[in-house]
């Protein structure tokens, strides 16, 4: 028996096994996600297979064949994924810049020679509100109560310095 007449004799009903069962694979490579469909094509694949195979023999080659066109649709995916319709939807394209006003977490030079009032007391560290925005800062050497006017004197990485506004 040669392979396309094997192919030629299955039944209806592991042939809907082995389409829905490629569908709803390849459906999972285009569109990843809990793998819900993903898991059921491979089981409508499995009895696919269980109810067509008569030998180990024939099986093995649908099991190859199934590799094969599975594979085939991974690359296409694959591709897609990098260069195609599917880069676009599971890619950010956008990006926060800080010219359209967002702010990063690890670029806080924005608060330099900013005033604030202490939320908390500096022992050295605390919290301080500058305009609505609530920062842990360290003071520069003093403890501050709370209520004390601030001016960010010094911004490294996460760090903020504050020191005391003199009253004049």
């Amino acid at each position: 028996m040669d392979l396309l007449e094997f192919i030629t004799t299955i039944d209806i009903l592991p042939a809907i096994c082995f389409i829905l069962g490629f569908i709803l694979v390849i459906f999972e490579m285009f569109n990843p996600g809990f793998g819900a469909a993903g898991v059921t094509g491979i089981i409508l694949l499995i009895l696919g297979i269980i109810q067509t195979a008569n030998t180990i023999l024939e099986a093995f080659i649908l099991i190859i064949i199934i590799i094969a066109i599975l594979g085939i649709a991974l690359t296409l995916a694959l591709h897609s994924a990098t260069k195609g319709r599917l880069s676009k939807t599971l890619v950010l394209n956008d990006s926060l810049k800080k010219e359209s006003g967002y702010i990063g977490t690890e670029d806080l030079n924005y608060f330099l020679n900013r005033e604030g009032t202490t939320l908390t007391v500096l022992k050295p560290s605390g919290i301080v509100d500058f305009d609505g925005v609530k920062l842990d800062v360290v003071s520069e050497s003093e403890f501050l109560p709370k209520g004390t006017k601030v001016r960010v004197i010094k911004v490294s990485g996460r760090r903020i310095v504050v020191r005391k506004i003199e009253d004049n």
